[in-house]
């Protein structure tokens, strides 16, 4: 009996789950609660490549009887030796393409109801280039052991490229405009431990979360609001700050009045690590300090539900963000209004505004930084994006973001 060629619809619904299941697993999917189409990019030339080869190690395998004089016809035997051409007959890529973007359509639609639409160009454009890059290949008239060289060596160039391409694309680019002025009681710059001399030897070390805030747009790291008041047109950012004075709770409250804006972290019981022992001065403050501002606005903070423990995501604005032990904002005047559970709440506060959130680990690096650093497109919650959306309101968006799984209680909405 003649052996029979595969559908190329079938050899492409392999290649399509292969995919799909390469961006869940390897690709950070499964391990980040995301659904975004674009993960799948960097596996693209791995499997479609493995596709062509494995195509091409079954025509050569049913040459084989025509060689030794079976029934094969010759003209048939001929025209299974010419290449097909790309995106068409038995190479299947078309297929693929056209399997593989609906697919992750009704993914994206399943989990996170929403379609991504600029994220399935994406792919359909990668998909398409791989596949001609890979047809080309295989036309390629070289030696076995050369076009194998090649082909590591485009899957190799196509995944790290594709990784730089998606970083650069989840980024957004750096805000101007006004600074931010921003004072914390956390300890954000110069985060090394050790005495002064360690410091100076291991050299400047701020941590993660000013890092990531410096570089979305101008910041101006303060220590006293009377010496440095916050700059026109600009934000005031109030991270879980030391005990102000009461003059500066004044002018807290004078620019929010006057028509500015301020974003609050205030913790009602924060757990930043500590450096030092129990009880010393330059360890973080353990619960908020900013009672007397926020009982002028009419804002009581409470602490966290009982039997909360371990990060929660919660979505804010089409945001993931990951807190850890949150309070809840008990009372607050009908000028605001609460999300996440009363977690987070934005007031309208005179002429200007104040977005207030009870948890101060908010920016913990743990809880919302990609591994590896440069890695926008890995981030575990879009903390430092919705920070920066706050901080600088005219600032530029990435061009793609994160699509988030939906959470249970979300899904039950």
């Amino acid at each position: 009996m003649t052996a029979r060629r595969r559908p190329a619809a079938l050899d492409a619904a392999v290649a399509v789950s292969v995919l799909l299941v390469l961006a869940w697993v390897a690709g950070g999917q499964a391990a980040l609660g995301r659904i975004d189409p674009a993960l799948v990019l960097p596996w693209l030339a791995l499997v479609l490549v493995l596709l062509e080869r494995w195509r091409q190690a079954r025509e050569n395998k049913l040459r084989g009887p025509a060689k030794a004089g079976t029934h094969l016809r010759p003209d048939r035997d001929s025209a299974d030796r010419r290449r097909t051409p790309a995106f068409a007959g038995e190479h299947g890529f078309l297929v693929v393409v056209l399997l593989l973007l609906p697919a992750q359509a009704i993914l994206a639609l399943l989990l996170a109801g929403q379609m991504p639409w600029a994220q399935l160009g994406l792919v359909g454009v990668g998909a398409v280039l791989v596949a001609w890059l890979a047809a080309h290949l295989a036309r390629w008239r070289a030696g076995r052991a050369v076009r194998g060289m090649v082909a590591l060596l485009l899957i190799g160039v196509w995944f790290a490229g594709s990784h730089l391409l998606l970083a650069a694309l989840y980024r957004a680019p750096p805000a101007a405009g006004a600074p931010v002025t921003m004072l914390t009681g956390l300890p954000l710059r110069w985060s090394v431990e050790g005495d002064m001399a360690a410091m100076i030897a291991q050299g400047m070390s701020d941590d993660p979360a000013l890092q990531r805030i410096e570089a979305a747009g101008p910041v101006r790291l303060i220590d006293s609001l009377i010496d440095h008041p916050p700059a026109p047109g600009g934000t005031l950012f109030l991270v879980h700050p030391r005990a102000l004075a009461p003059r500066e709770l004044v002018a807290v409250d004078a620019f929010v009045r006057g028509g500015g804006r301020a974003v609050i972290l205030a913790d009602a019981l924060s757990g930043w690590p500590a450096r030092h022992p129990l009880g010393d001065p330059r360890n973080p403050p353990v619960t908020s300090l900013l009672t007397p501002l926020l009982d002028h606005w009419g804002v009581t903070l409470g602490a966290a539900p009982a039997g909360e423990r371990g990060p929660l995501a919660i979505d804010i604005d089409g945001a993931r963000l990951r807190l850890f032990s949150a309070g809840r904002f008990e009372r607050f005047p009908a000028t605001c209004q609460a999300h996440a559970g009363r977690r987070i709440v934005h007031c309208r506060i005179g002429e200007g505004e104040a977005w207030l959130v009870g948890d101060a680990d908010l920016i913990f690096a743990p809880l919302w930084r990609a591994a590896p650093d440069w890695a926008a497109h890995l981030r575990r919650a879009d903390t430092m994006e919705w920070l920066a959306a706050r901080l600088w309101p005219a600032a530029p968006r990435a061009i793609l973001r994160p699509i988030w799984i939906r959470t249970i209680e979300q899904a039950g909405e």
